[in-house]
């Protein structure tokens, strides 16, 4: 019976050490192919994206890499600091927290949009 114990006691502490290992997630890349900066900021992870500016509305905005990947950024609150005094085909640099991706829909912050040097 002890044996028996034992045996199912390391057949769950191994199961839940494997659960745990596989449910980790890789947070901030998204696989872009630009140029991207992260730096930690209390809980939340600061991330910058470089590419031209296509199209600007009122809810949202889509920057384009060199690559050629479109990436879609809302906005719900108010416009970014500095996307008003960028132009429909400048280079820009989006700063942000979340995670984009070409695929799937913006989850996180715009902090701001400025012109790239």
């Amino acid at each position: 019976m002890k044996k028996r114990f034992a045996m199912l006691m390391l057949l769950t502490a191994m199961t839940a050490s494997m659960i745990t290992g596989c449910g980790t997630k890789n947070s901030g890349d998204s696989g872009q192919n630009s140029q991207t900066t992260q730096e930690a900021s209390g809980s939340e992870e600061t991330a910058s994206f470089t590419g031209t500016l296509d199209e600007k509305k009122d809810f949202m905005f889509i920057v384009t890499d060199d690559a050629g990947n479109s990436y879609e950024f809302t906005f719900d609150k108010e416009k970014p600091e500095g996307l008003d005094k960028v132009k429909v085909g400048d280079k820009v640099t989006v700063t942000y927290t979340g995670t984009v991706s070409e695929v799937d829909p913006f989850m996180g912050e715009v902090l701001s949009v400025t012109e790239a040097k």
